[in-house]
């Protein structure tokens, strides 16, 4: 089996963990605030990333060896791309369900571009441009959608907008260390940026008033039956994996294989959850993926 083999499979399975991890993640936002189990699925995450960093202890090394300046950079990154962003995913999970908000992170792949293009001045091409606007015309689509029965239009629409900005700050924030990354191990590099946003969510926790009912989620509880769960496969697996697939595949094929999680999450959410699915979320769902496909694929078609 080829390097590119394993690569596209390890995108793929990327993908549908990451969707399974949105489902169970609605799963324990009914009975968890969003700022608890952001904080809850990052500490699972440092604890498990914990156990990895001897196997790539001479990236560790390397790592602390950047100036001080980089490493404030991807602190920053995690802040900005961890607790802000992943927090904010929760909330639009709760409010509009894992169908559609699987629809809104196809921003992703247009929000890179775009970052790109802010940060390095990257160029923009033609490509670029159609695929966002696919990606966009998706997104106006989803807003049509009916609401789910306990929210409102008001609700649903506000829901797409956090969700779409989670995902663009994830961008930003990895777009920011993009040349960090090619220089020093992802694994070392992924758990400083996860311990900065960790850290800045529990500074947060400790000074709001109802911090003993947010930390109680550490607590033992049924709920953990689906939160651990669903932060080993969300911030452990799935990044493990998606890591893999972009080292061991073309990016573009990697990219795509990912994205399939929004297919997968379509089905999951409409198997597990029950969630509706109609041509309204069927139709959002083709136009965002096709959006993502011409942005990834258009240059190298070109």
């Amino acid at each position: 089996m080829s390097n590119e083999t394993i690569g596209e499979i390890c995108a793929l399975s990327a993908a549908f963990n990451w969707a399974l991890a949105l489902v169970l993640f609605k799963r324990s936002g009914e009975s968890v605030p969003p700022l608890a189990l952001s904080l809850f699925k990052n500490v699972v995450g440092i604890i498990l990333l914990s156990a990895t960093l001897p196997f790539v202890w001479p990236g560790v090394q390397d790592l602390l060896a950047l100036p001080t300046t980089d490493l404030l950079l991807l602190i920053a990154s995690g802040i900005v791309g961890i607790a802000i962003a992943d927090t904010l995913l929760f909330y639009s999970l709760n409010l509009i369900g894992v169908g559609l908000l699987t629809i809104m992170e196809c921003v992703y792949t247009p929000s890179v571009i775009l970052s790109a293009w802010l940060i390095f001045s990257d160029r923009m091409e033609a490509h670029h441009y159609v695929g966002a606007g696919l990606v966009v015309s998706g997104m106006i689509v989803s807003s049509t959608h009916k609401p789910p029965a306990d929210r409102t239009r008001g609700q649903l629409l506000a829901g797409m907008a956090i969700g779409a900005l989670s995902v663009s700050l994830m961008a930003v924030g990895i777009v920011a260390v993009k040349g960090i990354l090619e220089r020093t191990d992802l694994v070392a590099a992924a758990s400083l940026r996860l311990v900065g946003g960790t850290t800045v969510l529990a500074l947060l926790m400790m000074f709001r008033r109802d911090r003993a009912a947010l930390f109680s989620v550490f607590k033992p509880s049924p709920v953990w039956k689906v939160s651990v769960p669903a932060s080993i496969l969300g911030m452990y697996v799935a990044m493990l994996l998606w890591v893999a697939g972009f080292k061991y595949a073309p990016a573009a094929n990697a990219a795509i294989l990912n994205q399939t999680s929004t297919v997968i999450a379509l089905i999951l959410a409409t198997l597990v959850l029950k969630e509706p699915f109609g041509m309204r979320k069927g139709s959002a769902a083709v136009l965002a993926i096709l959006g993502v496909v011409v942005v990834t694929l258009g240059g190298s078609m070109g």
